[in-house]
């Protein structure tokens, strides 16, 4: 048998998962069509769906989808929300609050020694990355903004957030704090990438200079 003639499932079984196109993994989900199109029409239309947005889907967005049920969306809901729990990074995070990278970024609690890390983010304010600049002494970190927004160019960033912790567990921001953040302010608004806030994260919790020092930047969250 030629291979355009296998279906989906036999596809998988012979050729593996690598070789089928987004159709036809989502057929291979789905199981089935509707009583208004086969489960390949279906499949095109959830692919085309899929690929116009840049932010996880809920049950709601799912089911404006022609032809999608509420099982089907389940189904597909399920495998999407087990893709970015097993493959890290792949699911997108979209930033509208400091909050919403506080998972993301929780292993800084518990590390003895100061992390700068760097995320760059799209028009939608969206991760694009999440780049670890330097790892530092007890309790400081040096960073240059040289390095800090070659990253941002080379994803083609809109934004960028600073993110660094303290391995004390305050994340009270220090007069260094504030001073690095002035500087990559400035370099930010120089390259045309503005730095729209910097987080500190401590074992208890996490404060946002943009709250505390919005002067300091050019547009915040």
């Amino acid at each position: 048998m030629g291979e355009e003639k296998l279906l989906p499932r036999e596809k998988i079984q012979v050729k593996g998962a690598e070789t089928l196109s987004n159709e036809e993994l989502l057929a291979l989900v789905l199981g089935s069509g509707c009583s208004s199109c086969d489960v390949f029409q279906l499949s095109r239309n959830l692919s085309d769906y899929l690929s116009s947005v840049n932010e996880f889907p809920t049950m709601t967005d799912l089911l404006k989808v022609r032809g999608l049920g509420r099982a089907k969306a389940a189904k597909v809901l399920a495998c999407l929300e087990l893709s970015s729990r097993y493959m890290l990074g792949s699911r997108a995070i979209s930033v509208t609050k400091p909050e919403d990278l506080e998972s993301k970024l929780s292993y800084l609690k518990y590390e003895d020694q100061e992390h700068m890390v760097l995320v760059t983010l799209n028009s939608s304010n969206v991760v694009i990355n999440i780049h670890e600049l330097t790892t530092g002494l007890v309790n400081q970190t040096l960073v240059h903004p040289r390095e800090t927004f070659v990253h941002a160019i080379e994803d083609r960033a809109v934004s960028v957030i600073l993110v660094h912790n303290h391995p004390s567990g305050s994340s009270e921001p220090s007069v260094e704090d504030l001073h690095l953040t002035k500087a990559m302010c400035s370099a930010g608004k120089i390259v045309q990438i503005p730095v729209i806030d910097h987080l500190i994260i401590g074992r208890r919790g996490l404060t946002s200079l943009c709250r505390l020092y919005p002067e300091l930047f050019e547009k915040f969250l």
